[in-house]
């Protein structure tokens, strides 16, 4: 699918998903790479939101960072899916929400300002559909960046992420770090229209979003892709089951092996899931992913390892997280 799109939509797509320039007007920067208007950039990204084939222009922000995250699942019955589904999707923190091969079959991701709020978002969630929810806390990132190329041949590992600090986070920080899990406005200076609605300069804005990048508390500023809507429909999430004294190794190459686009590994649930590394592949078939899965098995540092395969077969919610209590 994503081979048959527009050659400049694929371009915007491939090229563009991380180091968004930070610029007064970004998008005049994209249109002299790709040798068109900056006018028209911004109508193609409007046009590939209105499609739902981009999520935002923005920035994905580190878990756990500026607020509080987690990864959550359910066992719900099949009848019950889409009430269930309807429940979860309801909470203004859950920004991602799949359905999965597996008895725990109803997957999401819960962010809100502080673990406080997170808890109590999660309590509601059980509390409304009688139904327990499985607390999946992030432990340790391998790789959360998702801004895998989608060309012929881009399925190159990703980088491994860069030192944190979290020093770098002002107080003020996070109005702008909410506009930009939110998505920046596609008009020609979007960080003037951010600065405006912030009571803040554009000058000023440019210099925090550049900070909190190096910083590592944004994991890429660019365009966010909906790989689903454009082709990757073969996405599984592999859980594996290994002693502590092989995540570490484990995790590191697996989220160095080709094809894998998201691993990290999280805290268990005793006798209930059992599974601290957790590891992602987004494919564009089903064959496509166990062939990536085969290779991820066969790693020395896999040897031996269980490991549960957990295919996506309904996207129910995907947006930026909630970093701040107003946020709609």
């Amino acid at each position: 699918m994503f081979d048959r799109l527009d050659p400049v939509d694929r371009r915007l797509m491939d090229e563009f998903q991380r180091d968004l320039p930070l610029v007064p007007r970004p998008f005049a920067v994209l249109a002299d790479v790709l040798g068109v208007a900056e006018g028209e950039v911004i109508a193609r990204l409007r046009a590939l939101h209105a499609q739902g084939k981009v999520s935002r222009v923005g920035a994905t922000v580190r878990p756990n960072t500026a607020g509080a995250s987690t990864l959550a699942a359910m066992a719900v019955p099949e009848a019950r899916i889409d009430e269930v589904a309807a429940i979860v999707g309801a909470e203004p923190g859950v920004n991602h929400s799949y359905l999965r091969e597996d008895d725990w079959n109803l997957w999401f991701v819960a962010t809100a300002p502080d673990r406080a709020e997170l808890d109590a978002a999660l309590a509601r969630i059980a509390r409304r559909t009688g139904i327990r929810v499985l607390d999946l806390r992030l432990v340790r990132p391998f790789n959360i960046d998702l801004g895998f190329r989608l060309g012929a041949g881009g399925r190159a590992p990703m980088p491994e992420a860069r030192t944190v600090r979290l020093d770098a986070l002002d107080a003020g920080d996070r109005p702008i770090l909410q506009a930009l899990a939110a998505g920046l406005p596609l008009v020609p200076r979007p960080f003037l229209a951010v600065a405006d609605a912030l009571g803040r300069t554009e000058s000023g804005v440019i210099a925090t979003v550049a900070r909190l990048a190096d910083a590592g508390l944004l994991t890429r500023v660019g365009i966010i892709v909906r790989h689903r809507a454009i082709g990757w429909t073969a996405n599984a999430m592999v859980v594996w089951s290994l002693p502590e004294g092989r995540i570490e190794a484990a995790g590191r190459a697996l989220a160095s092996h080709r094809g894998v686009t998201l691993c990290y590994r999280r805290e268990t649930v005793p006798g209930v899931w059992d599974f601290p590394l957790y590891s992602m592949i987004h494919a564009q078939s089903r064959a496509e992913a166990l062939d990536t899965l085969a290779g991820a098995v066969a790693l020395p540092d896999l040897a031996g390892a269980s490991h549960r395969v957990l295919f996506s077969t309904r996207c129910f919610k995907q947006q930026g997280a909630l970093l701040q209590g107003d946020a709609a």
